[in-house]
């Protein structure tokens, strides 16, 4: 877990100046997909490191994709919450890229989740850039990813406000029109909440 110990929480807003990359939105934008006049709005708080957000995202999400977002009902809003050092590296990376290859690029790293995050004698910075490369990332763009010290201070500072606000204290946690619900749910169990919130 990190060490978040004495950080002060300053208004997102404070980072809006930062620059970004000229090819991609800013990475301090939402990440989302779905319409944003979807009627049920879902926040997921997750770490790319989890293995219970994997699951999610590789088990239930190809059904809520096409069945709930797909769809117009369901908005989903990714919402990082980094459980260790490995997860912020890869977080900063999918924030660079252009805005419609988040989704993909945070999918295809929890389908392969034990390749880059758990194999053993794994080099992370390498191990992540082979998959940030397939999403057509470059090699400079993908160090100024990493060194972007405003980017990694507004993701922990966005972690520490969840956690303040929220309550926030394990991943996947979900906030279903504002809901919360933690723990990572089968496609019944997310229908049964997305129906109940609508």
């Amino acid at each position: 877990m990190l060490s978040l110990v004495g950080a002060t929480i300053v208004a997102p807003s404070a980072f809006a100046a930062t620059s970004a990359p000229s090819t991609a939105a800013s990475p301090f934008s939402e990440r989302s997909i779905g319409s944003p006049n979807a009627p049920v709005k879902v926040i997921e708080y997750f770490s790319l490191t989890c293995t219970h957000c994997a699951e999610f995202g590789t088990v239930t999400m190809p059904q809520v994709k096409p069945n709930l977002v797909d769809t117009g009902k369901v908005q989903m809003i990714y919402r990082d919450f980094p459980l260790d050092d490995v997860a912020l590296m890869a977080a900063q990376v999918a924030r660079y890229l252009p805005a419609a290859q988040y989704y993909p690029f945070i999918e295809a790293l929890f389908a392969s989740q034990n390749d880059w995050a758990f194999a053993p004698g794994v080099n992370y910075k390498q191990s992540i850039y082979k998959y940030a490369a397939l999403a057509g990332m470059d090699q400079a763009t993908y160090n100024a990813a990493l060194a972007d010290t405003k980017l990694r201070a507004f993701i922990l500072n966005e972690q520490q406000v969840a956690e303040k606000q929220f309550n926030i204290n394990a991943t996947p946690t979900f906030i279903i029109n504002g809901k919360i619900m933690p723990g990572a749910m089968d496609y019944s169990d997310f229908l049964a909440a997305v129906n109940q919130a609508s």
